[in-house]
């Protein structure tokens, strides 16, 4: 076992502000903005004050004139929104200014969901370390991660004891080398085989570590309530906070039964069960093709047809990416179908047969939820906001998510009001990670914040153009240093590496 890292506060260096000067001056003064604290209390006007990477005053006051001034008259300033489910494991190592992330307002995001994860974890803290992002990282272990280091491709059957307590002690090592959590995405292939057992006796190993257990559940379908019954007894029995992930009733079945999904819910918190979900604002979500097929029968036309016809029919299944056949990226399986002259489901099939055929298979976006369960998810107040994107994610919910609720679920339909939206995307996600010291405005809090203007903020990204930058995201600061500005990433890179309890990672060796 690698020795552990060794956590200690540090003190961030200073980096240049291209909008301002070239030397950061000692502080830097907000004014005139309506600060959205995030706890959900109204807006008020006040002034704030940053001193290197901290919050240090707050309220009215007046600058100093040695101080520099950014006067945010009709702008928001809100604590910088936390992404608790993004995907750029492999985008940080390519883009580590991650545009498409500090563009939306996020200053700091969470891989490792749905039970894939970087392995093992202490090296992949060392690299985030020697090559820093523009925003603050940390991750969390993944089930199936774990699980297939134990039972390699031998993974199509129940864990035998022995092989679970492999699976334990990988947990624990996890957590010792910095993991915040462990995740699951038990809908998943590796993951589908294990049973409750299994992911209790993981999870409990977490749990002694102080972590949370985030979840893809065993089925957001026609098994939904089910699937939710199973992570409502891991929770109890493993004696751990739950975060569920991306929460939907995603098949035409379930539609309008989100009340229902709620009400189980609320009854278990009710009983002091910890649990806590985030919600990504689109009706459609972004998963491989095998996804759709709960039985696993992939070539099986009675089961397939069942699953097309669940999911909305052909029409709603969109190919997003297929090596063997990039001609097939941006249509329909029902365009498919129709140019070569064939059904849906045959299709469906096809494309599953020529995947196999090139040990890979195809990437989909389904469009099988509606706005009426969207908007009663989004309206619980245990519900945040998460992208389930990341960085070259190619559904909008990548580029586009934090100021899509900002700009069409506050302004536009007025489904929640603005501070409890600041909320839901920064005090919420910090208390299920235990961040004390971020999430909100304090006196004493890192500045992660975000100058935005409530009349104009919105997403561009589409699904046929998912990378399409917002707007009226006007600044962010990460750890006090500016790092997008006016539309333009500043090149900053001074997001940090955090774990439990909002800790900053060095490597001591």
């Amino acid at each position: 076992m690698r020795r552990p890292f060794v956590f200690s506060i540090l003190l961030l260096g200073c980096c240049a502000l291209p909008a301002f000067s070239q030397q950061q001056p000692p502080s830097l003064v907000i004014i005139n903005a309506q600060l959205a604290d995030g706890t959900g209390a109204p807006l008020c006007n006040a002034n704030l004050r940053i001193t290197g990477s901290r919050i240090t005053k707050i309220g009215k006051f007046k600058p100093s004139k040695s101080e520099q001034i950014l006067d945010a008259k009709g702008l928001v300033l809100a604590p910088g929104f936390i992404d608790i489910h993004n995907h750029s494991t492999r985008g940080l190592d390519t883009d580590p200014l991650a545009e498409t992330q500090i563009a939306q307002g996020i200053t700091s995001l969470i891989i490792g969901a749905d039970g894939d994860s970087p392995w093992p974890i202490e090296p992949w803290l060392e690299a985030r370390l020697k090559n820093p992002a523009s925003v603050n990282v940390a991750v969390i272990a993944g089930h199936a991660t774990i699980r297939e280091l134990v039972m390699s491709e031998d993974f199509r059957r129940v864990a035998t004891p022995e092989e679970i307590s492999k699976m334990a002690t990988l947990v624990a090592h996890a957590m010792h080398e910095g993991a915040i959590g462990l995740s699951s995405g038990l809908e998943y292939d590796v993951a589908s085989y294990s049973n409750t057992d299994e992911v209790v006796t993981m999870a409990a190993q977490a749990a002694k570590a102080g972590g949370f257990y985030m979840t893809h559940i065993r089925d957001e379908g026609n098994k939904s309530f089910e699937a939710l019954k199973e992570e409502i007894e891991i929770g109890k029995r493993a004696h751990i906070p739950i975060e569920h992930s991306h929460i939907k009733v995603s098949t035409v079945a379930g539609w309008d039964k989100a009340p229902e999904y709620i009400a189980i819910i609320n009854d278990s918190r009710k009983h002091a069960l910890d649990f806590l979900a985030d919600c990504y604002p689109y009706e459609a979500w972004h998963s491989n093709i095998k996804v759709i097929i709960p039985d696993k029968q992939y070539t099986n036309p009675v089961s397939v047809e069942k699953a097309l016809a669940d999911t909305g029919g052909p029409e709603s299944v969109l190919i997003t990416d297929f090596k063997p056949n990039p001609s097939y990226a941006g249509h329909t399986i029902a365009d498919l179908a129709k140019a070569n002259n064939i059904s849906g489901t045959e299709m469906y099939i096809r494309i599953i047969k020529e995947g196999e055929a090139a040990n890979t298979e195809a990437n989909i976006i389904g469009h099988s939820m509606i706005e009426k369960d969207i908007k009663a998810f989004y309206q619980q107040p245990w519900v945040m906001v998460a992208s389930d994107g990341g960085i070259n994610t190619r559904h909008p919910r990548g580029a586009g998510t934090f100021p899509r609720v900002l700009g069409v679920y506050v302004r536009e339909k007025k489904w929640l009001s603005l501070p409890e939206a600041i909320r839901k995307m920064t005090s919420l996600p910090a208390k299920r990670l235990g961040w004390k010291d971020r999430g909100t405005l304090k006196v004493g809090n890192f500045a992660d914040l975000v100058l935005f203007s409530p009349d104009t903020v919105i997403d561009h990204s589409t699904f046929e153009k998912p990378f399409e930058l917002p707007t009226g995201i006007e600044k962010v600061f990460v750890n006090g240093t500016l790092t997008w500005d006016s539309g333009h990433t500043t090149r900053a890179k001074t997001g940090v590496v955090l774990t439990l309890a909002g800790k900053l990672v060095t490597a001591a060796h």
